[in-house]
């Protein structure tokens, strides 16, 4: 081969990726909106219906720049993150057995959107030490087509790929399988021997605010959880 056709060869390949990765970076930028809109209508609707009226379990949408918002409510926060990159998948993971990927491998770029849960207290009282856990991941390709790896998300799986396009139905849909999972993921009692010790200055420095973790599975393995 000669230098020209490597050159072709190298210009051909990176504009048809970055035209792919593009597109797919602004399809998923496209959900994200529609997810922060989701998100508001959610808390509107939701507050409109609450028979207890103490402010401290009302919802709260909060966007926090172009690529995040979050969600509060009651003792919870829900961040939600879009990645500004576009990924490929492993040579192990499962999207390579569907048909819809081996016909047509740009549809295996995917951005993500991901949604972390924390204690809402954690930034009441800035505990940067306190823990938060990915409990939702959305996939989303150039085609606006996805699937959901996530607690309570089994309808969305890897293995209904190709074969619908995320819109405001389903991102609500998957958003309030979220929020009741959240719900339901209690925070435990840290084990004895993680907080046994406690220095002058951790104790000087405020409890609250010392490097005492707090997180609702701590001491013990999110994968682990039983909780279907």
């Amino acid at each position: 081969m000669t230098e020209q056709n490597k050159k072709e060869q190298i210009l051909t390949a990176l504009e048809m990726k970055s035209l792919i990765k593009q597109k797919t970076y602004d399809q998923t930028l496209d959900i994200f909106n529609l997810l922060k809109d989701v998100l508001k209508e959610i808390a509107e609707e939701y507050n409109s219906k609450l028979h207890v009226k103490d402010p401290r379990i009302r919802f709260e949408y909060k966007e926090r720049g172009q690529f995040e918002a979050q969600l509060k409510f009651a003792s919870d926060i829900l961040i939600f993150n879009m990645h500004s990159n576009i990924f490929e998948f492993n040579r192990e993971h499962n999207v390579w057995k569907l048909n819809y990927i081996k016909e047509n491998v740009i549809y295996s770029y995917c951005g993500i959107i991901n949604v972390y849960n924390f204690l809402a207290d954690s930034f009441k009282y800035n505990r940067p030490e306190d823990l938060g856990y990915l409990i939702t991941r959305m996939f989303v390709n150039i085609k606006k087509h996805f699937f959901v790896e996530g607690k309570r998300q089994q309808e969305y799986l890897y293995n209904n790929f190709g074969r619908i396009e995320l819109n405001r139905t389903i991102i609500k849909d998957i958003v309030l399988q979220t929020i009741i999972y959240a719900i339901d993921f209690d925070l435990l009692v840290p084990p004895y021997d993680n907080i046994k010790i406690a220095s002058v200055a951790q104790l000087n420095e405020k409890m609250e605010y010392a490097k005492m973790k707090t997180g609702k599975r701590l001491g013990f393995k999110f994968n682990s959880d039983d909780i279907s």
